[in-house]
């Protein structure tokens, strides 16, 4: 296995394992890699600085988890931002509207809101599109 550090054509930095360089190359090629930020699948080798091993100092697992968790919360941040930018808010009417879009009711638009695991179980069922996102962090700064 082999990690390469990526970045797509928007910027964005991202790792990611691969079996061997030739499968790295082979998907690369193919457009199978996306950026887990914006999807973009122009993706190429970020420059890398050789990992050594040193007794001394060895990064600390905590230090790293925090670095992962970071990444991800701004990449929900980013979708979330996006979809609030995109889309209407719905409120708790959210499985009522995906239904009237759904069945023409309603005109065909983004929306997001809150539902139940009933209602989005049910929304399911009848085979409407939906995809749960997480809720924004309210933290007092």
């Amino acid at each position: 296995m082999i990690l390469y550090e990526l970045n797509c054509s928007n910027e964005h930095n991202f790792e990611a394992w691969f079996r061997d360089g030739a499968t790295y190359d082979k998907q690369a090629k193919r457009g199978d890699i996306e950026c887990p930020i914006c999807s973009d699948t122009s993706i190429g080798k970020a420059p890398m600085a050789p990992r050594l091993s040193n007794s001394v100092k060895k990064e600390n697992g905590e230090e790293r988890a925090k670095e992962v968790a970071e990444q991800i919360l701004r990449a929900v941040n980013k979708i979330q931002d996006h979809v609030e930018e995109n889309c209407d808010y719905v409120g708790d009417k959210f499985a009522d509207e995906a239904r009237a879009i759904h069945y023409g009711d309603a005109g065909e638009r983004g929306i997001y809101g809150e539902a139940t695991g009933k209602e989005v179980s049910d929304l399911i069922d009848e085979k409407i599109d939906v995809l749960p996102l997480p809720r924004r962090s309210r933290k007092n700064s």
